[in-house]
């Protein structure tokens, strides 16, 4: 694998059949990533920072474990924090936690390496935005725009709406015709967060309901 290429031949690599769903929230199976990490680079390397000699960080604010992830000579690091099976912080983490926040630290640092990456479009982003609830329960739109141009979104991408779609109760044709396109796999780059965030917040409307 060459180095300039590196990334691109890692974010290419469709990871959908492996990622695992808890809650609502998706992740990549650490096994998985780990194994094409490895054929892609056998050179690859990974370290669990240390504090103090111990594998995690205590602060004010949780529990923080780091993972460095070297592909290619390049190094790049992930810092997590050690969090429940809901996302919330862990305040007096067992070794169990501790080993599994590790696990989802080494992935997250793989992705910066282009593995999986697009899993995590998004995440980023707040679940729930102040605004007026709307009536119905599906995602809102303003009217229908001009056909975007740019690099269009990742299969993933599509996946994930398509997910969404369906958990959201969203009519798929209202999503095209606010993007002015025929089909997901047209919808922008530049445009697939606020799409997710959108389709995002309905999901969570109609669980809550």
């Amino acid at each position: 694998m060459q180095e300039s290429n590196a990334f691109r031949r890692l974010f290419e690599i469709d990871v959908a059949k492996y990622v695992e769903k808890k809650g609502q929230f998706d992740y990549l199976s650490w096994p998985y990533a780990v194994a094409q990490l490895r054929l892609a680079d056998p050179q690859a390397q990974w370290e669990v920072k240390r504090f103090n000699g111990l594998p995690y960080l205590i602060t004010d604010l949780g529990v923080f474990v780091e993972v460095a992830v070297t592909v290619q000579g390049v190094t790049l690091s992930q810092i997590h924090p050690v969090l429940d099976a809901k996302n919330r912080p862990i305040l007096a983490p067992s070794s169990f936690d501790i080993n599994t926040s590790i696990q989802r630290c080494l992935v997250k640092a793989i992705a910066l390496h282009g593995l999986g990456l697009s899993i995590y479009a998004g995440e980023d982003l707040p679940l729930v935005e102040a605004e007026a609830p709307a009536p119905a329960k599906v995602a809102s739109f303003p009217p229908p725009a001009e056909k975007k141009t740019g690099d269009a979104i990742t299969s993933a991408q599509v996946r994930y709406i398509e997910r969404l779609i369906e958990e959201s109760g969203t009519e798929r044709q209202k999503v095209l015709d606010y993007f002015g396109i025929d089909r997901l796999e047209d919808i922008a780059k530049n445009e697939a967060s606020r799409v997710i965030r959108s389709l995002e917040q309905a999901r969570n409307r109609k669980e809550a309901a």
